[in-house]
């Protein structure tokens, strides 16, 4: 061997060498903690079945993780704890099902190969451990009846958690990290790498200063799933936000926030608000840099939901008046105005007609007042108009299946799921779903226009799914919440809880509902000016659509 290969070989060996030797940072650590204690809760046979108390194995963990210096050193404790965890028999099944046709988008345990922080040896017992993995029931987690979604189950509570306490700090990250890692069905669509969230989330948590200093960093990291059913919600949080709204409710239209109503008709008028007034600052503060400065903590599947869901983040505050800038007859106006707690406003929400026929003979149906025992009759005294609009810019009552028999001519499929793989955790199953509309034909044959917008949330947009399939169906408004499935609930230490999407919802052709929202035909969105006087442009639209094609 000259002495050039000689010297590469050395330099190769020697960097080898370094990098098995390189000091890892306590925040390294603790993120390949957290990796490895979520693979073994839902992976390895004895923990998964509940065989140990696996908070407290997270408890007895930490302190030895912390002494450890080097990737080798992490290594070994990790290896003895799984050593710990008892004999893993080796699973024949498993590899037959490995073969099957997952949903993979959100699968990757190529963290088990970072030769950073894992060793070869802790990388062979991992990958043994998925190759030979728990199958059968699971004590951490199983899924609901019917639509199938995720349950998170038999997870202490912690009743007399307090903040200070740094390990249950860890667990509550870790816990929550691992939820997302391995059942949350849209983990590929959010905005950040979970990884990196992980790794940015560590130091909040370990560097907590108050308790609401802990409960921001648990409210910043649910906004980072992009969900608009991930809300998290607290006292601390609404303390932090303030108790009191001012009596109108608004919507945000190019960084202004529009009046559109009021929650106390006599409040409003003691202060003076008229609906179209345009708010642009609020204690010398615009808009745009209150929703910009809060956007972390405000959850939404889309910018659409998270401007709809700043309704206490702009005007609310602890003081009984705030100072607001706005517009009124094109003239810029100040003046402060009164806030409240939110029960003295005694707010009903104003009932609306089922249903009405507009002028001419348009048939109107309000979905969020529409009964399933009312869609018959419904149908029947419209059943002449030419046409009938559907709005759903609300949370209808479960009256899709019996209304969509009156629009399609045959049968029709309108939405498949991806449903959590519980014996290969992250892995989805890709599943069709049963087909929609009457097989007697065609009931109404005229025109059908559905109405969406960022409240069309959840079942609203399963509804709208469903509709979509009719025969003559076209769908106007904006973009919708883009939180379509059945919610999960989950339970975080010190009594806390949070909620995600449980189930995947894709359109037939495999288009994501999911931050998406639902297709839309025509986009139309409401303006200031139409606010002003007092116009439904969405709904002007769906007529005007009706009335030039007929």
């Amino acid at each position: 061997m000259n002495l050039a290969k000689r010297f590469i070989l050395l330099f190769f060996c020697g960097t080898n060498f370094l990098l098995a030797q390189k000091s890892l940072s306590y925040n390294d650590k603790l993120f390949a903690t957290a990796k490895v204690w979520g693979f073994l809760k839902y992976y390895h046979p004895n923990v998964a079945k509940g065989k140990f108390d696996w908070d407290e194995q997270l408890f007895e963990v930490l302190p030895l993780i912390e002494k450890a210096k080097t990737k080798e050193e992490f290594s070994k404790i990790c290896i003895d704890w799984i050593e710990s965890l008892g004999k893993i028999n080796n699973c024949s099944k498993c590899l037959k099902l490995s073969k099957q046709d997952y949903f993979d988008k959100n699968f990757d345990l190529s963290w088990m190969r970072d030769g950073l922080l894992i060793s070869n040896e802790l990388h062979a017992k991992l990958k043994f451990i998925e190759d030979n993995r728990a199958l059968g029931k699971q004590y951490y987690v199983s899924v609901g009846k019917g639509a199938q979604n995720i349950k998170i189950e038999n997870e202490k509570v912690y009743e007399d958690f307090t903040w200070d306490n740094r390990d249950l700090r860890m667990l509550t990250l870790f816990r929550y990290w691992n939820n997302i890692e391995y059942f949350f069905p849209y983990k590929y669509q959010m905005e950040e790498d979970w990884d990196e969230v992980l790794k940015e989330m560590i130091p909040k948590f370990l560097n907590v200063n108050s308790e609401l200093d802990y409960h921001l960093s648990l409210l910043e990291l649910v906004v980072k799933i992009d969900d608009s059913h991930a809300g998290f919600f607290t006292e601390i949080t609404k303390e932090y936000f303030g108790k009191k709204y001012i009596p109108a409710y608004y919507k945000i239209i190019d960084d202004k926030a529009v009046v559109l109503g009021f929650y106390n008709d006599s409040l409003a008028l003691l202060n003076d608000i008229q609906v179209g007034d345009v708010f642009t600052k609020v204690n010398g503060k615009s808009i745009y840099r209150i929703i910009n400065d809060n956007d972390k903590y405000i959850h939404g599947s889309n910018q659409a939901t998270k401007l709809r869901n700043n309704n206490y983040s702009i005007f609310n505050g602890s003081t009984d008046s705030v100072e607001v800038e706005y517009f009124r007859n094109n003239k810029l106006q100040s003046k402060k105005v009164g806030r409240y707690f939110f029960e003295d406003f005694n707010y009903k929400r104003p009932v609306k007609d089922k249903w009405r026929i507009l002028e001419n003979n348009i048939g109107y149906v309000n979905m969020g007042s529409l009964e399933r025992m009312d869609v018959s009759r419904m149908m029947d005294s419209l059943k002449n108009t030419k046409a009938i609009i559907f709005d759903i810019r609300n949370y209808p009552k479960n009256t899709l299946y019996s209304i969509i028999s009156y629009l399609n001519s045959e049968p029709q499929e309108f939405v498949n799921f991806t449903k959590p793989v519980l014996n290969y955790p992250s892995r989805y199953i890709y599943e069709k779903y049963m087909k929609v509309g009457g097989p007697k034909g065609l009931k109404y044959t005229n025109k059908v226009v559905l109405l969406v917008n960022e409240f069309t949330q959840s079942h609203g947009e399963f509804t709208a799914m469903c509709l979509q399939t009719g025969d003559q169906v076209i769908t106007i408004g904006s973009q919708t919440a883009g939180a379509d499935g059945n919610v999960s609930k989950m339970e975080l230490p010190g009594g806390l809880s949070t909620w995600i999407s449980g189930i995947g919802v894709f359109y037939p052709d495999g288009t994501e509902t999911q931050r998406n929202g639902i297709k839309l035909n025509y986009e139309v969105k409401p303006t200031i000016s139409g606010i002003l006087e007092g116009r439904d442009e969405v709904l002007e639209m769906a007529i005007q659509h009706i009335e030039s094609n007929n």
